[in-house]
């Protein structure tokens, strides 16, 4: 019985450390780095994970996690769960077109063993991260997983974050982390927003099989309305395959989506240039504008924004998670050195002025490069071929780029 002037008692609130606002692949390695750093982690997303490659919406890009993700991988416990997936990059080929069929202006191959004595990175599909991902962290301590259930709202004080949950639950956070993607609710609800440039581009991304083996290799053709890159899998039925990011001109990109299979095959080996035989479409296609997109701020009271909350950048050079992967990096980093008070304005000050140097840079750099390459512009394409050459011919120069590329500027 309620007494006159007493309130109905309320449910205590659960308390975590951290609150990590979003599901998907950099959600899931922040939950799984925090939690296995000691710190009491909750993960939660609105929309259950895809697992397979054939399902709706299933996301069929690939990720090329370079050595510092390897490296944080193996700290947090999740390497070896990931690893037999892997298909290694033992090197960069960059290949010039011009025309409709592609003429060979140039090519140069770039060594990841030049820089190291292993590959410079290692290949996975998207949705097999995301499946061995969610097999992997219920081994992972202090780490609960919450799918089906998103972040509504939440306010902040000096000490703490009280978030509301879709499902009507309120918890206590030290540390809200929004690693819940280009659209954050966390992201608008501590009031940040973006500076976004759109090119009129969209890419496809696939998987094919082809005749000529990759040898480990990942190969970038460039020619006017984008790169048509091609990244290492394992074989496919006996037969050589690589995840393809195909980007165009938006229009062009629709048209290519809904081609029927025997005529996109015949279209993408034209675009190939023929350097792996034909190619034979083995997968469904999934397509994707091509934003850059730049959080105003990293950081609010007790929120720290990470991953495409942060920043989307154009599907080059393998910098989009590996940059998000650098943000956790230097996120967990932070936080295990501020165990007092994770999540505080010290803390995230830190976090916020050396991530923003380094998305900057990468985003300006990448802006331009997608520039120079879907240029149909004489001077520019003439500037491409003279960029590669320059970039791979001189040995500091050539040694510089792929070491920036690996890590932090």
């Amino acid at each position: 019985m309620i007494m006159p002037n007493q309130s109905p008692s309320l449910p205590p609130r659960e308390t975590v450390d951290v609150l990590v606002s979003g599901g998907g692949i950099a959600g899931m390695i922040a939950a799984a780095a925090f939690g296995a750093s000691g710190f009491k982690t909750l993960m939660i997303d609105p929309t259950p994970p895809i697992t397979s490659g054939t399902e709706d919406r299933s996301d069929l890009r690939s990720t090329a996690f370079l050595r510092p993700a390897r490296d944080l991988f193996a700290r947090i416990g999740i390497w070896d769960a990931l690893a037999p997936h892997a298909t290694p990059l033992e090197a960069l080929r960059i290949v010039d077109t011009l025309g409709q069929p592609s003429d060979i202006r140039a090519e140069r191959q770039f060594e990841g063993r030049e820089t190291g004595d292993e590959p410079f990175g290692w290949n996975f599909l998207n949705w097999v991260i995301r499946r061995e991902l969610l097999k992997a962290l219920p081994n992972i301590p202090n780490v609960d997983m919450r799918y089906g259930t998103g972040f509504k709202s939440m306010l902040t004080r000096t000490n703490e974050a009280i978030v509301t949950l879709t499902d009507g639950a309120q918890l206590r956070a030290k540390l809200v982390i929004a690693a819940d993607g280009r659209n954050s609710p966390v992201r608008e609800a501590a009031g940040i927003g973006v500076k976004t440039t759109r090119y009129g581009q969209k890419s496809l991304a696939f998987t094919a099989t082809h005749e000529v083996p990759h040898h480990n290799v990942s190969t970038e053709i460039y020619r006017e309305g984008g790169p048509f890159t091609m990244v290492p899998l394992a074989d496919i039925d006996g037969k050589p395959a690589s995840a393809i990011v195909w980007m165009n001109k938006g229009p062009y990109a629709t048209e290519l989506l809904t081609m029927e299979p025997e005529a996109f095959n015949a279209v993408m080996t034209t675009r190939s240039a023929g350097l792996f035989g034909q190619l034979t479409l083995a997968s469904g296609r999934a397509i994707f504008p091509i934003i850059t997109q730049v959080a105003e701020r990293l950081s609010g009271e007790r929120v720290a924004v990470i991953a495409e909350a942060a920043h989307v950048l154009p599907p080059i050079g393998a910098q989009g998670l590996n940059t998000s992967l650098n943000d956790l990096a230097e996120l967990l980093a932070l936080a295990e050195a501020h165990r007092t008070d994770v999540g505080g304005q010290v803390m995230l000050d830190a976090y916020a002025k050396t991530r923003h140097r380094d998305i900057t840079a990468r985003a300006k750099v990448v802006d331009v490069f997608n520039r120079v390459t879907r240029s149909e512009s004489d001077i520019l394409q003439a500037l491409r071929l003279l960029g590669l050459k320059a970039v791979h011919d001189v040995k500091p120069l050539r040694q510089g780029i792929m070491k920036a590329g690996l890590g932090p500027i």
